[in-house]
């Protein structure tokens, strides 16, 4: 997990700055029509991706250390939530520096509601971001030392805790440089990168449902053997009702 000095100076930086200005804009976009009682943002709480959200008790939860703008202060995979209470998570970038990410998953799924929304935001491993996670060797400061998730892993570890995906995206096409300049004159990427290559963004975004499936109930077989045979019992149809009364008027 990377320390909060090293976090907080990556923000500071050209490119933390072109992956936040993202991410906010599509969290902004994805949380402003999500509704209910209680929603939880676990990590980069320097950041509210829930100011555009209608739920009435937003809480920060912070795990990193610094804790400056966290209500709470708690490992991800150990959230001190009631089960069931949350109808909203947001992990920004929690999964990839957590030390159980599946763990993670699995805290967030026993905190939501019955159809309660979480929303992930992650670094591709298959795009250039990724490449040159794996040229530094997990080594050197936030966010190349992170254990970058495929989005096809984490669709996985979600079906098997019963979610069900419902959208995402990804952004933030140029590549990882330090200059300030080197970005903008990639920014041409940004706008080719959904039409020609969408799925080698550096970062992006997945929205996932909390899915509970009904249970069928069996009824107990209370009627007797006599009961079943008579509704079993055949029917005589009009044609034969009619010539039983034909053959009773006959006989008399």
């Amino acid at each position: 997990m990377s320390s909060p000095s090293d976090l907080s100076h990556w923000l500071q930086t050209p490119m933390g700055r072109y992956v936040m200005d993202w991410e906010a804009k599509r969290f902004d976009a994805m949380v402003a029509d999500l509704f209910g009682y209680h929603a939880v943002q676990i990590g980069l709480t320097q950041f509210d991706f829930l100011r555009d959200n209608r739920i009435p008790a937003r809480i920060r939860c912070d795990f990193s250390g610094e804790g400056r703008d966290a209500d709470v202060l708690a490992e991800p995979e150990a959230l001190p939530f009631e089960t069931g209470s949350v109808d909203l998570v947001l992990l920004p970038h929690a999964l990839e520096f957590a030390e159980h990410p599946h763990q993670v998953l699995r805290e967030v799924e026993r905190i939501l509601v019955p159809e309660g929304q979480v929303i992930i935001a992650g670094f591709n491993p298959f795009s250039l971001w990724g490449a040159r996670r794996l040229l530094q060797r997990r080594e050197g400061d936030f966010p190349w030392q992170g254990q970058y998730l495929s989005v096809r892993r984490i669709k996985d570890w979600l079906q098997l805790l019963s979610f069900e995906t419902r959208g995402g995206g990804f952004g933030c096409y140029a590549p990882p440089v330090h200059q300030q300049r080197w970005l903008e004159r990639f920014h041409f990427m940004d706008a080719a990168g959904d039409r020609w290559w969408p799925v080698c963004g550096g970062v992006y975004l997945l929205q996932a449902v909390k899915r509970v499936h009904g249970m069928r109930l069996i009824q107990p077989k209370w009627r007797s053997r006599a009961a079943r045979r008579k509704t079993l019992a055949p029917v005589a149809s009009p044609g034969q009702r009619v010539a039983r009364i034909h053959r009773k008027q006959n006989d008399e």
